[in-house]
């Protein structure tokens, strides 16, 4: 069977957001928006919190206990590393690769992503660069996993776990989702790195009143706020 992982990447020593991924937003921490937008998935893949051994993310693995979601701790800087062990560790296939300052991603076109990058026997499969940054996602194949991080070895590659691939396209089978036309918004910030971010997610969450705010609502609500 092919095994599909969901690898939520998460700390607390944000540089322009210090603990923001536990800062609320409307009713729930930012965390808690990333994870409960996983649970409308009708597939059943692991979730994993993959943090670090710092002190300071103690924080994020006593909040996954509280909400029964699995932790993995690994290296704060070589996040490559971090998701490869924690691939190894639960025996994935495949990664999705998700990010705690995300909390509008878009759970219909991650399952289309998914779908696509398996059958189309893709080494890294990705939906950025049409719908609001921070609302797309990525899937990557252990092995392709495996190859970055024995060859990428420049610190960025390190840091952003895709990077390699990235720059080495010919190495690697690369499948890219389309998106409908009613869900593209490439200038529109959905990802919370700012204060500035963090507020218009706020407003958003607190419009939505508890649901999970489908990609073209949230666009429609920020173009009707500008």
């Amino acid at each position: 069977m092919t095994s599909v992982g969901l690898v939520v990447q998460a700390r607390m020593g944000s540089t322009r957001l210090p603990g923001k991924v536990l800062r609320p937003v409307g009713h729930l921490t930012l965390l808690g928006h990333v994870i409960g937008r996983l649970s409308q998935l009708p597939q059943r893949w692991p979730v994993v919190v993959a943090t670090s051994t710092d002190a300071r993310d103690d924080a994020i693995v006593a909040w996954c206990r509280q909400a029964d979601v699995a932790t993995f701790r690994g290296s704060e800087h070589d996040v490559l590393d971090r998701y490869l062990q924690c691939a190894r560790t639960w025996d994935f296939e495949h990664v999705v690769r998700l990010t705690a300052d995300n909390p509008f991603t878009d759970v219909p076109e991650l399952e289309r992503l998914v779908q696509l990058h398996l059958d189309g026997g893709f080494d890294y499969t990705h939906s950025f660069g049409m719908m609001p940054l921070g609302v797309g996602t990525e899937v990557i194949s252990r092995s392709a996993l495996e190859r970055s991080h024995v060859e990428g070895l420049q610190p960025h590659h390190r840091e952003h776990v895709n990077e390699y691939i990235q720059e080495q396209p010919e190495l690697f089978r690369i499948g890219v989702l389309d998106i409908p036309a009613n869900k593209r918004a490439p200038n529109l910030r959905l990802t919370v790195d700012t204060e500035e971010d963090w507020r218009r997610a706020d407003a958003l969450a607190r419009q939505a009143r508890g649901r999970w705010l489908e990609t073209q609502e949230a666009i429609a609500l920020c173009s009707s706020s500008a």
